[in-house]
């Protein structure tokens, strides 16, 4: 006879299969009621607290556009600034032609977002080290057509003119409320696409390319389409960094060093989680809030970090934590639980 029919304390398993757990609801609804308290810090707080929370929303964006790209994706670049500076100089550009500045903002976002998908065609055909070289390539290409152009003055750069025509109360207070806006469109978009079919099929490709696609999946769209969201947040965040900072100069703004400030943000906050990007941009703006005027001390404690996250913490802070047993917060795929009840004799 079944043994299991004749313990009348047998216990049967059930597995459920959810997307969304109490942790991950109470996350979402703190978010909300964040997102609804913060839109109201510039009629509390003073310019300078606005305009360092407006960094860090600017930090944030570059950090998920990133993560998105690589943590998802898996398509490495280190050419990113590309995107970031051309941003600023299609604001430049659009306000210069008599476009209202702050719907320049988001129009130049816009027309790099379409600008990458041909760009995209070219780039999606190199792999791992290439791509990483390749977008480098691509930054600096832009870099010297930007250069050319007599608005911009060459290196000697320009400014956001229109800008200046606006009350300084005013400015801090709308370019921090558009930066806020573009962080939740940025992070509900992102969260919406990795919990489709098609962001299951991108992350499908991150992990084995060759075997994605033989299941079906259509590999150089999936990747193109990751490739134009983080084209789209650096250059949204090139040109919010614009309005905070008014001048452009063409070095500044095509350095290599805001690539390696994403890199940083992902690898330390935990690269391929949706938490980690927030996290990390967190903790580089309170190193740079910290250090920043501390000249070569700056540098020791970017550095300092990076060591201490590379031998005690390779995942990511994010991912130290949920090895330690912190449940995850926001599920971007499916949450699987199982439990036991007592089973007929």
């Amino acid at each position: 006879m079944n043994a299991n029919r004749m313990n009348p304390n047998h216990m049967a398993a059930t597995v459920r299969i959810t997307r969304w757990t109490r942790p991950s609801v109470a996350t979402a609804i703190a978010a909300c009621a964040a997102l609804l308290l913060a839109a109201f810090v510039p009629l509390l707080l003073g310019a300078n607290a606005v305009d360092r929370l407006t960094t860090l929303f600017i930090y944030v964006i570059l950090a998920v556009a990133w993560n998105a790209m690589a943590g998802y994706g898996g398509l490495v670049s280190i050419g990113q600034q590309a995107f970031f500076g051309l941003g600023a100089y299609f604001t430049i550009r659009l306000s210069a032609a008599g476009v209202s500045v702050y719907v320049a903002l988001f129009a130049a976002a816009c027309i790099v977002a379409v600008i990458s998908v041909p760009l995209s065609f070219l780039m999606l055909r190199l792999r791992a080290g290439e791509l990483a070289i390749g977008m480098w390539v691509l930054a600096e290409l832009a870099h010297l057509l930007v250069n050319l152009d007599g608005l911009i003055q060459g290196e000697t750069g320009t400014s956001l003119v229109a800008l200046d025509r606006i009350a300084a109360p005013v400015r801090h207070a709308a370019t921090y409320w558009i930066a806020l806006a573009a962080v939740a469109a940025l992070l509900g978009g992102l969260f919406a696409l990795l919990r489709s079919r098609q962001g299951a099929a991108i992350q499908a490709i991150r992990d084995d390319e060759d075997t994605a696609a033989s299941l079906g999946v259509r590999v150089l769209a999936s990747k193109r389409l990751i490739f134009v969201f983080a084209a789209f947040g650096a250059a949204l965040a090139g040109a919010l960094w614009l309005a905070t900072a008014i001048s452009f100069q063409p070095r500044a703004y095509f350095s290599v060093q805001w690539t390696a400030t994403m890199i940083f943000m992902v690898l330390v906050g935990g690269l391929g989680t949706f938490e980690g990007p927030i996290i990390g941009a967190v903790i580089f703006f309170a190193i740079e809030s910290w250090l920043g005027a501390a000249g070569v001390w700056y540098l020791v404690g970017l550095g300092a970090t990076a060591l201490l996250f590379a031998l005690f913490a390779p995942r990511g802070l994010w991912g130290f934590l949920e090895s330690r047993g912190v449940p995850r917060l926001l599920f971007v795929g499916y949450h699987v639980s199982s439990s036991h009840k007592a089973g007929s004799s």
